[in-house]
């Protein structure tokens, strides 16, 4: 198994934290996942800033366009961590847009992620149907991991051939609005995630979108295997030293 799946196989709810490669400074990446994996964070969502990131909210945007402003490209994350595994044994996710993939070249992009021991890709605008006409051998014969999204507007076929083609987790997005942080969620979305709980999927689902306290992380692990934190993190990190993210995940769990 990789690193993903054992981590899945733990009994425990996962907690998984997403930034923007390149925020708030150029060269905060590798101190930002190093600083995470040290305060028992399970899984870790780097962020590959796009110019046109349609998912997300105002905050991951403004996160995104800031670092390119800083100099952030694709050559410049896989440099900066080219050696990251000397350090930590944390399970490492790039989550970003078909096109700057499209641009660096697929398999020389899949080439990188192994050469720098990355997990798995979150890639929300690479249709299912083009993975598997086009790329799922590709994938697999570099040993990336596909995570695909579902919302409570996904079919159960839809849902069910995601999870035939997946083998690790789904990313379960909590609304079908844009990313960002709220106080609660409300009962169709709960219901929401009861009902794919009842699906019996063979892949553990995590939630994002919309977790940013001890209350949504606890409403969004009930049923589903753990929750992704992404925009409330970004404003912590705009605001504080990294060296005070202990304080953060504290707060959460």
């Amino acid at each position: 198994m990789n690193r993903i799946q054992n981590k899945l196989a733990e009994n425990k709810k996962i907690l998984s934290i997403y930034f923007s490669a390149g925020f708030p400074n150029l060269n905060d990446t590798k101190s930002l996942i190093v600083n995470l994996a040290k305060n028992k964070v399970d899984m870790i969502e780097i962020g590959l800033p796009f110019s046109d990131p349609l998912a997300d909210g105002p905050t991951i945007q403004a996160s995104s366009t800031q670092a390119l402003k800083n100099g952030m490209t694709t050559d410049i994350l896989f440099e900066q961590i080219i050696d990251i595994r000397k350090t930590v044994e944390i399970p490492l996710i790039i989550m970003g847009y078909f096109n700057p993939v499209l641009q660096f070249g697929i398999e020389n992009f899949l080439k990188k992620c192994q050469e720098t021991n990355i997990d798995g890709l979150i890639i929300p605008d690479l249709p299912l149907e083009i993975y598997l006409s086009e790329y799922k051998q590709l994938f697999e014969s570099y040993g990336i991991a596909m995570i695909f999204l579902i919302t409570p507007q996904t079919t159960e076929e839809r849902i069910r051939l995601i999870d035939a083609n997946s083998n690790s987790f789904i990313y379960m997005v909590s609304s079908s609005s844009v990313t960002g942080s709220r106080d609660s969620f409300d009962e169709n979305q709960l219901a929401y995630f009861e009902r794919i709980a009842t699906m019996n999927l063979k892949n553990p689902q995590i939630i994002g979108f919309g977790i940013s306290n001890k209350t949504t992380f606890q409403q969004a692990t009930k049923h589903q295997k753990g929750a992704i934190i992404g925009s409330s993190f970004i404003n912590f990190i705009a605001d504080n030293p990294i060296s005070g993210i202990s304080s953060f995940i504290q707060n959460l769990l």
